[in-house]
């Protein structure tokens, strides 16, 4: 997993593409002035106004250093060191009513990283490993792909992941299936492969005084209780490989027939809108919560048994975006935990598949090298 810990680096590409497109766009405003001013001397002044108000509110928006300081202290350091622990977590559910209700629910153990990672002002990268492969415990076959990146500002996110499973697998639950087969069935399953991908931005309303990086990317303080409504956009395409064959007999001879899916692939586009709040309980004490429903538009493709046809179906259906985190940040030392899930539901007559994943973080880490604003300086002393 890799993440992107320090809010900066959004400004510095917002600034970037903001800059280019206004040299850009320059010389034919100028040229636009010289127009008018040839032709109406008296409306001359106008178009500089309205220059001026627009090069105002682009700076107004770009400008992620603007928060009030009774609630929010920026970071005094130009470098960072941290030890990072990361826990993903997973499932899938699959469910059919026709004939009657059954569902199956599967999900891998849990994968663990541990990595280091070294920020700089704008950056915060580093390398984890799989500390489960370090005792042998999978082998490369079994072993997915994970890829996390979160860059935090005051007013802007963005969220990128790519997740590609492994062979690891377990049958957790069984609901509907023969008196034989008990609820708390388990037992390995190979059968069943997962790729998704997705983009989520979103924006902070009240950015001046509440801050998601003082809860997740320990690069500001919050010194005051404070909430924001958060809006956004997400995306995302998911590919489910489902191999029922590989089950076991018993669970195949009960099935219904419209949970005999090969494969199922959906595209998932959606606007989400939420709220979070930031509570300091103790001094340089932090706990977040963040909760972001989001109305779901789905293109899906389902691919059933052999002689069957595709079926491609259109619906809206609603899923989650849930963060939370607790941390204590000192500005010099810090130390915290924190969680990123996502559920995704698709459900469709008489067939539904859900699924969600989360990443849990367990991190350690201290700031160093003042910025050279925030360094004393001696004073100069007379003869």
């Amino acid at each position: 997993m890799i993440n992107c810990k320090n809010s900066f680096l959004i400004e510095v590409m917002l600034k970037r593409g903001i800059g280019w497109l206004w040299i850009i766009c320059l010389p034919f405003s100028l040229f636009a002035q010289d127009e008018v001013k040839d032709s109406l001397m008296h409306d001359s002044i106008a178009p500089t106004a309205r220059q001026r108000g627009f090069v105002e509110t682009i700076k107004k928006f770009l400008n992620f250093s603007d928060f009030d300081t009774t609630y929010i202290s920026p970071n005094r350091y130009n470098y960072a060191l941290m030890l990072d622990h990361f826990t993903n977590y997973e499932y899938y559910s699959v469910k059919n009513t026709s004939p009657t209700p059954q569902r199956l629910s599967f999900s891998p153990k849990p994968h663990n990283k541990i990595g280091v990672y070294f920020g700089w002002r704008w950056i915060f990268l580093g390398w984890a490993i799989d500390t489960d492969g370090l005792y042998g415990k999978k082998s490369g076959k079994d072993r997915g792909t994970e890829f996390d990146l979160s860059l935090y500002s005051s007013k802007i996110g963005v969220d990128i992941f790519y997740h590609r499973t492994g062979n690891n697998y377990r049958i957790d639950k069984v609901t509907g299936f023969s008196e034989d087969i008990p609820s708390n069935y388990s037992e390995d399953f190979s059968g069943l492969k997962v790729r998704m991908k997705g983009l989520n931005l979103y924006y902070i309303f009240n950015n001046r005084r509440f801050s998601y990086p003082a809860a997740f990317s320990q690069s500001t303080n919050q010194r005051r209780n404070a909430g924001s409504f958060i809006a956004g956009f997400s995306t995302s395409t998911h590919n489910l490989n489902f191999d029922y064959t590989k089950l076991p007999a018993i669970i195949q001879e009960n099935m219904n027939p419209g949970m005999k899916v090969k494969h199922i692939k959906y595209t998932n586009i959606s606007l989400n809108f939420g709220y979070a709040y930031n509570w300091v309980f103790a001094r340089n004490c932090l706990a977040c919560l963040s909760l972001n429903p989001s109305i779901a538009y789905k293109t899906s493709q389902i691919e059933k048994e052999e002689n069957e046809k595709k079926d491609w179906y259109k619906n809206f259906n609603i899923d989650f975006i849930v963060r939370a985190g607790i941390v204590y940040n000192n500005s010099k030392y810090f130390i915290g935990t924190s969680f990123l899930g996502r559920t995704y539901d698709y459900y469709r007559n008489n067939f539904s598949l859900n699924n969600g994943f989360g990443t849990l973080q367990v991190y350690a880490g201290f700031n160093f090298y003042l910025k050279k604003e925030h360094r004393k300086t001696k004073p100069i002393q007379s003869k």
